[in-house]
């Protein structure tokens, strides 16, 4: 049935854009935790753990509130005429409508998942010896340059794990697009929902379970290789 390719895709597409934009957030916040003054990191990581002292359904709720007309960030948005260029490249169906559009699935995913790219960045930033970057920068290379031949190749086991944490829940996200999606979006999540509890027939909600789970074991794996041949470059 090309309806469960289609779910697939979807779910790929959507947990891919999630898993960029949350690096490409979280990168930059996770640096500058890093380089902080050590008084000023603890205050910076219980700021990026705050949201999972309250519930997470609470918070895509918060999202919806936030969102609808009268919310202050829908407010904001329609104020700076945001709304007219999300409109122009196809975020959302029409200007003024937020709730219920690629833009606010993307928005909450992204807001939900951003914690689990930055905690594994900051931990493997923090861990960077300073003097590499001092003795790039001594041998004449300029800032970018450190960061592009020192930081960079240094923090990718910190990026594949983030990666990972963030992409392999948002494939078979079911609460999120249920609430803050398109009506008519089905994703991997939502399908395997309907075909357990509605639908009950078990054996094709196993099959679509089992090829996803095969999907997601290959980045899996992959990371796995990357960490042993790390470990057997340094023994």
């Amino acid at each position: 049935d090309p309806l469960y390719f289609k779910t697939y895709l979807a779910s790929l597409h959507y947990a891919l854009v999630t898993t960029l934009l949350c690096l490409f957030i979280g990168y930059p916040f996770a640096y500058f935790m890093a380089r902080a003054r050590p008084t000023l990191q603890p205050a910076l990581l219980m700021l990026v753990m705050l949201p999972f002292w309250t519930s997470f359904l609470l918070r895509v709720y918060a999202w919806r509130g936030l969102l609808t007309e009268g919310g202050w960030v829908a407010e904001l948005i329609f104020a700076s005429g945001l709304d007219q260029v999300l409109y122009a490249v196809g975020l959302i169906a029409s200007p003024g409508k937020l709730m219920h559009t690629p833009f606010s699935l993307v928005l909450g995913m992204t807001y939900t998942y951003l914690p689990f790219m930055i905690l594994p960045l900051y931990a493997n930033l923090e861990k960077l010896d300073a003097t590499l970057n001092e003795a790039a920068m001594d041998l004449g290379s300029r800032p970018w340059q450190v960061f592009k031949d020192v930081t960079l190749p240094l923090s990718l086991p910190g990026v594949v794990a983030g990666v990972l944490l963030v992409f392999i829940p948002a494939v078979g996200e079911y609460v999120i697009p249920s609430l803050l999606g398109r009506t008519d979006q089905l994703m991997i999540g939502r399908v395997l929902v309907d075909e357990f509890f509605s639908n009950r027939d078990w054996p094709v909600a196993s099959a679509v379970a089992i090829f996803m789970l095969l999907l997601l074991v290959v980045p899996i794996m992959l990371f796995q290789r990357m960490q042993n041949r790390e470990l057997e470059a340094r023994r």
